[in-house]
């Protein structure tokens, strides 16, 4: 003991002046890196945003060139209807529905104008509010529209003053100026929405405004403020923002403020993100009270406990560490109850007593436990399909009801209930290849009824094989992956191809291949990591939002196999540098 206590006191004396050295760089350290660290996280949002909003302008862009494709509708945007009131009406009717389809393709649209070069004016709202025409037709920002350069544009934040309800608030317009064939200006498209659906907070970055006071601004290449997060998290009202009309673009990093620059490929967006000095550096002083605290603290604590606690601390710990060692080598016995002393040491020696008792339990357990896993994830999957698909084909039968009322209408119900029949009615051992084939036949039925009878489909399985038990929902899935992602336009008509073969092993291998638009080298190997990742996730039951983000598609039939029938059966991309997509699946033939 006394050797002990010459050490320590010894060490104590000898460890002061390395300490504060110690102390010191920590807190240079810990200073710089909360500047560093806080430039990096605004450098990463601001990739961030950067990306989302690079997608959202790309969506956008898409949305308003879909009304391009009525391209009648177009080249008559400006006609003279005065003398012909059947004209005029069906003119109005007719755009009206393709400002419909636009709206619903986005949830976050308020309202959806197009207006003709006469200055006619049609509209259609998802909200209770309607626009003014004359007053919509004199607003600044429209007028500097017509002379934009861009076909696709987005304006700066905006009153709304133009609506009926004597427009609170503010919007953001994206929209497109609509040329004919010949390049002459038939009229401009455009799509109001609340600014703060344009980027939605994170709680990472609300902690960081938080604590730092960090802003983000997007705005527009001459300046104008299309977004302010201060706004969208209702610090500041957006009626202020417009009020103040402050130009961020020319912002740059000085003394008083770090500014992180982003922009966007579509739009001329320009991103700001704004930190401010002063709030990190009451940071800092709060670190080095804490480090100042926390050496004459430590020195105290250590001085005093060190040598009067050594020994009595010591002691039981060798005894924990033997026993460790001797769960390491596979042997889990617990410590004698004579060496547990009463205090937190001898708790923690009942603590890990109780563990090893409890790993020796778990070891006998997990086998069951796994199996009970394994079988909760296949229904979770199970169940998560089915209504994917039918809710898209009511969807179909209600558009095609509301837009046409034929026979079509009863013929699309007579196969919806012979698929709810074969999806609902079997399951397990008594579900069928062929009920799978009749089940993906019906699907592309109704696709044909949609889509004027453009996808042909060959099935080439014996008789035999269609015998064969196989878990539902299937095939319809990859068919209708090849249509949405394969299908291009109605100028060629596409065709599938359902084909097997009797595999040496035992098994059946069955290749669905189309002759769509297909996909890039890259983009095959990229979803065949995605398939392969299937075995190892299988057990996992957190991937259920990531499932509802990205649709349930291929992943989800590789998951649902690997559970059923074991890791030798799979699902596949076979590379291939030519037109279309063929997927191919190893099945038992049971």
């Amino acid at each position: 003991m006394r050797l002990q206590q010459k050490f320590l006191t010894g060490y104590l004396v000898a460890s002061v002046i390395p300490f504060l050295i110690v102390s010191a760089i920590i807190y240079n350290q810990a200073a710089t890196g909360l500047e560093e660290s806080s430039q990096e996280f605004a450098s990463i949002y601001t990739s961030q945003i950067e990306t989302s909003l690079n997608e959202f302008m790309r969506e956008y862009d898409k949305v308003t060139k879909s009304v391009l494709v009525d391209n009648d509708v177009i080249n008559k945007l400006g006609e003279d209807y005065q003398n012909n009131m059947n004209e005029r009406i069906l003119q109005r009717m007719t755009i009206q529905r393709v400002l419909m389809r636009v709206a619903v393709l986005k949830t976050e649209i308020n309202n959806v104008m197009l207006i003709g070069r006469d200055d006619t004016v049609y509209q259609y709202s998802n909200i209770t509010s309607t626009v003014n025409e004359a007053k919509l037709l004199s607003q600044d920002w429209y007028k500097q529209i017509k002379n934009a350069d861009n076909a696709f544009f987005v304006t700066g934040l905006h009153d709304r003053s133009y609506y009926e309800d004597s427009g609170e608030g503010a919007a953001v317009t994206l929209g497109r100026v609509l040329f004919n064939s010949g390049g002459a200006m038939m009229g401009v498209l455009l799509i109001d929405m609340d600014p703060y659906k344009l980027l939605e907070l994170n709680h990472d970055f609300v902690l960081a405004r938080d604590k730092y006071g960090i802003s983000v601004i997007i705005s527009t290449a001459t300046g104008d403020i299309v977004y302010h997060s201060d706004g969208a998290s209702s610090r500041v009202s957006w009626s202020q923002i417009l009020e103040d009309n402050l130009d961020y673009s020319a912002e740059t990093s000085n003394k008083e403020q770090i500014v992180i620059t982003g922009s966007t490929e579509l739009g001329d967006l320009i991103i700001k993100t704004l930190i401010p000095r002063k709030n990190l550096l009451v940071k800092i002083d709060k670190i080095k009270v804490v480090t100042g605290t926390t050496i004459v603290a430590g020195w105290l604590v250590m001085s005093a406990l060190s040598l009067g606690l050594s020994y009595r601390i010591t002691k039981p710990i060798i005894a924990l560490r033997r026993s460790m060692k001797q769960v390491e080598n596979g042997h889990y016995v617990p410590i004698e109850s004579a060496r547990i002393t009463n205090d937190e040491i001898g708790s923690l020696v009942n603590s890990y007593n109780r563990m090893v008792g409890t790993i020796r339990t778990l070891i006998e357990d997990v086998y069951i436990a796994e199996i009970k896993h394994r079988k909760a994830k296949f229904l979770a999957l199970q169940n998560q399909i089915n209504p994917h698909m039918l809710y898209n084909t009511l969807e179909s039968i209600r558009m095609k009801a509301l837009i046409k009322g034929d026979k079509e209408v009863s013929d699309m119900i007579k196969i919806l209930a012979r698929m709810f029949r074969l999806a609902l009615g079997k399951e397990g051992d008594q579900h069928s290849i062929g009920d799978e084939l009749e089940y993906t036949a019906n699907y592309l039925k109704l696709q044909n009824i949609r889509y004027d009878n453009h996808f042909n489909m060959e099935i080439r399985l014996s008789k035999e094989m269609q015998r064969c038990h196989l878990i539902p929902l299937v095939f319809q899935p990859i068919v209708e992956n090849s249509i949405i992602h394969g299908f291009e336009d109605y100028s060629t008509p596409m065709n599938i191809v359902i084909e097997g073969r009797w595999a040496a092993e035992g098994g059946i291998v069955i290749r669905i291949s189309d002759d769509g638009c297909g996909m890039s080298r890259v983009k095959q190997e990229e979803l065949q990591g995605i398939l392969e990742d299937a075995n190892s996730d299988k057990f996992k039951l957190d991937q259920t939002k990531e499932l509802i983000g990205k649709g349930l598609g291929l992943k989800n039939i590789a998951e649902r196999i690997k559970l059923n029938y074991g890791d030798p059966y799979y699902l596949a991309i076979v590379p291939s540098d030519e037109r279309g997509t063929i997927i191919e699946l190893y099945l038992p033939s049971i």
